[in-house]
């Protein structure tokens, strides 16, 4: 009578946690940006004031001088996200771990992630202005730098820089938002011998996040236009809202119609509208 082999008595062991892959977790932008959180209704409207100007008085008696007020406004508009997941129930029974805590810890991710491109696109799309944000403002031309056939190089930064000193814009609150491409671009343009490159390696290492005025903020949702160039983002914090008209707000909850699978449900309800050309610049960066 043949014997089994030893094989046959072998076991086979599986974790009994789920590991999530690499992804980006965190909300990295929301705090470079002016927030709202207090918001009902369609939409929601956000007035501004320009400049005044002051004249000379030339003579007695002279008429007061009259100037006309220089309001603005932008709108903001909802926009709805979910993320959705069903544990089915002969499933739930197969599996080791119940994967329920790690759907939902994978949404608040994707909550993060969604957030920042919404903030991301707002800042290069077209504005909504206007009484009824009837009128359509685009980022104009010299709020961007072109790409010159390079990436993000120290120029590039400073010329940002200038523009924003141009405008009047604080120096306080400004941030820069690079994908890792971009960080990799200061490095190795950065001469070794300069003192520069003690600085680039720092933002590279993590151990230091501004230089040259900027706050470095590493973003791989960064957009590119028709030629692939990336978009670096520069830009005070001013210069753009966000509003949140319903905060991530989760569920995990049986559903009867689907045999008694678990639903594990995440929404999101938020806008963003670039407030002001001046304080947002865009950096063309060839990669």
């Amino acid at each position: 009578m043949a014997r089994g082999t030893p094989e046959v008595a072998f076991v086979q062991q599986y974790q009994n946690t789920i590991t999530m892959l690499a992804q980006q977790m965190d909300n990295r932008l929301r705090q470079t940006v002016m927030v709202d959180t207090d918001w009902t209704g369609e939409a929601k409207y956000y007035d501004q004031y320009g400049e005044d100007s002051m004249e000379e008085i030339m003579t007695r008696y002279a008429d007061t001088p009259v100037q006309t007020p220089d309001h603005e406004r932008r709108q903001v508009t909802p926009r709805f996200f979910v993320s959705n997941t069903l544990e089915d129930p002969q499933d739930a029974l197969a599996m080791l771990v119940d994967p329920k805590s790690a759907y939902m810890q994978a949404k608040m991710g994707a909550a993060a992630r969604k957030t920042d491109l919404i903030i991301i696109q707002a800042a290069s799309a077209a504005a909504l202005a206007g009484k009824a944000g009837g009128t359509s403002t685009s980022l104009p031309a010299a709020s961007k730098i072109a790409v010159g056939g390079a990436g993000l190089t120290k120029a590039k930064l400073i010329e940002a820089s200038k523009k924003l000193n141009g405008y009047e814009v604080e120096t306080a609150d400004r941030f820069i938002v690079i994908s890792a491409e971009q960080l990799e671009d200061l490095l190795n343009t950065t001469e070794v011998t300069s003192s520069d490159f003690n600085t680039v390696k720092a933002l590279v290492e993590g151990t230091l996040d501004t230089w040259l005025g900027f706050k470095f903020v590493h973003s791989e949702q960064l957009e590119t236009d028709a030629s692939d160039s990336r978009l670096v983002l520069a830009y005070q914090k001013k210069g753009i809202q966000l509003a949140i008209q319903n905060e991530a707000e989760g569920r995990i909850d049986p559903r009867p119609d689907k045999n008694y699978a678990w639903q594990v449900y995440l929404k999101i309800v938020l806008g963003a509208v670039r407030l002001e050309e001046e304080r947002v610049i865009q950096i063309a960066c060839s990669e």
